[in-house]
């Protein structure tokens, strides 16, 4: 073994927000909520009431940094807009 393997943090904080975000999405869905629109709601003003506490949801979330989550949505849909 004469090569260094690399570790990137970033693509496992990527899968954890997209894990993340699909099981949330997923629950408000169910409860009947407009999910986008809590999601929204809820990286705007930080209040994790927009979202359920249902299948542990609310909790889901608020374990993750919301700037974070701006950023890795952004960095996404700009570099599948190409």
């Amino acid at each position: 073994m004469d090569k260094t393997t690399l570790f990137d943090v970033s693509i496992i904080k990527n899968e954890l927000v997209a894990k993340t975000l699909n099981e949330v999405f997923e629950a408000l869905s169910e409860r009947g909520y407009n999910p986008v629109n809590q999601l929204v709601g809820y990286l705007i003003s930080g209040d994790p009431g927009y979202i359920s506490s249902y299948k542990n949801a609310r909790n889901k979330i608020i374990d993750l940094d919301r700037t974070e989550i701006i950023q890795i949505l952004l960095e996404f849909y700009l570099e599948n807009k190409k």
